[in-house]
């Protein structure tokens, strides 16, 4: 039984989602196209943007199975992109530090254990460099960051609970798919945003599922 933020049949835990054909099945948070919503998001909030950084961990094996989407995002919109690598704590600092030096207009942070835990420097980070950003976690944003948009990892594990259950009353993890997610949370912390001297859309405010102020 998992509940995991990336594609379980493309490393390998199940054969496919709807038959598993493993001892093993359960929940998964991770969605490619919520790369792509993410930029559009933030896009929207800044509209005259023109170029995108984007914060990427190269270690992590996961952040390569939603490059394409958020890639080909970036070129519909007609941004330049400029990615930075980013392995471990020490390194965001000078990332962002570089960023402050070749500016770039708005920040997309890919999803990654690394932000997460470190969410309060980054936060403080792109807050003191004025730079408009969208992270996955809603803990990010929680922390300080501008906007979140991701899969409800509370949502996840609630599934992964009622699987468990089933199972221990008998069912067969091999006849129960895997479980996509279905509820999607979209956070705006509208203190960060006033910091920032950003206007944030109706459309957007009446979007968000959480308004943070």
């Amino acid at each position: 039984m998992f509940a995991i933020g990336f594609d379980p049949v493309r490393y390998g835990l199940v054969a496919s989602l709807n038959r598993p054909r493993e001892n093993l099945t359960g929940v998964t948070f991770f969605s490619a196209a919520l790369g792509t919503k993410r930029v559009e998001l933030l896009r929207e909030l800044v509209p005259k943007a023109k170029t995108i950084a984007l914060l990427v961990n190269p270690d992590n094996p996961h952040d390569a199975a939603d490059t394409a989407n958020v890639a080909a995002a970036v070129h519909a919109m007609g941004l330049r992109p400029r990615y930075l690598d980013v392995r471990n704590d020490r390194e965001i600092e000078s990332a962002l530090a570089a960023l402050a030096r070749e500016r770039s207009d708005i920040l997309y942070v890919w999803p990654d254990p690394l932000f997460t835990n470190e969410r309060s420097r980054l936060a403080l980070l792109t807050a003191q460099n004025a730079l408009p950003a969208i992270y996955a976690d809603r803990e990010i944003a929680e922390a300080g960051g501008l906007m979140s948009y991701g899969a409800s990892r509370t949502d996840a594990y609630h599934q992964a609970g009622i699987y468990t259950g089933r199972i221990l009353r008998g069912d067969k993890p091999t006849e129960l798919p895997v479980v996509l997610p279905t509820k999607f949370e979209f956070v705006i912390n509208l203190k960060t945003a006033k910091a920032l001297g950003l206007q944030v859309p109706d459309r957007l405010l009446a979007l968000a599922d959480e308004l943070i102020e």
